[in-house]
């Protein structure tokens, strides 16, 4: 059943998932629109080129729209799960471009130093190290601090969304998040000391 435009913007995203599930053009259409910014956003965040961020996020929501949109609602949002999809593509393009699959974490340097640099500079020498030492600070962390903290700062998922992932209160996504922050903050002031 094919709804007009105006009817389907009115659906909530839950709404609009069975029939973009069926194949009807306005409801994917307003689906992407709601979404497509977000999902270009994390995609450039990861891949780090706006042509192949594109790419990701229209490789991403063509497999949404061929696989029938299967999205479940008691494990998270659409945005979330939308989100996830284009995340997955857009590990899976760096993965390609690679040439070999690398055991890749969010931002991971094996990966990065198979990305072209314009030059190596003291600046990004020194936004290595510190990257390094963060990715250690967080390694050191308890697994359900570390995983609330990677999820929202180098997933781009906000609290809501991460309890309704996790399957946890908002206040205990809060409270992982402050509790490893503030591990973070102090194991990274012991090494400037």
């Amino acid at each position: 059943m094919q709804v007009r435009r105006e009817k389907a913007e009115r659906l909530a995203d839950e709404e609009l998932m069975p029939l973009v599930g069926g194949k009807d053009p306005e409801a994917f259409e307003v689906l992407f629109d709601r979404h497509g910014g977000a999902a270009f956003s994390l995609a450039y965040r990861i891949v780090g080129d706006r042509a192949a961020a594109e790419e990701v996020t229209q490789e991403a929501f063509i497999s949404v729209w061929r696989s029938g949109a299967r999205f479940d609602a008691a494990r998270g949002s659409v945005r979330s799960w939308l989100l996830s999809v284009v995340r997955n593509r857009a590990i899976d393009f760096l993965r390609s471009r690679a040439g070999k699959a690398p055991k890749l974490t969010f931002d991971d340097d094996a990966v990065l130093e198979h990305r072209p640099a314009a030059e190596r500079t003291e600046e990004e020498a020194l936004r290595r190290e510190t990257a390094g030492e963060l990715r250690g600070a967080i390694g050191k962390l308890p697994g359900e601090q570390s995983k609330v903290i990677e999820l929202a700062y180098f997933g781009g998922f906000s609290h809501s969304e991460i309890a309704q992932m996790l399957n946890l209160p908002m206040g205990t996504v809060k409270g992982r998040m402050r509790l490893g922050l503030e591990k973070i903050r102090g194991e990274l002031a012991e090494g400037l000391a």
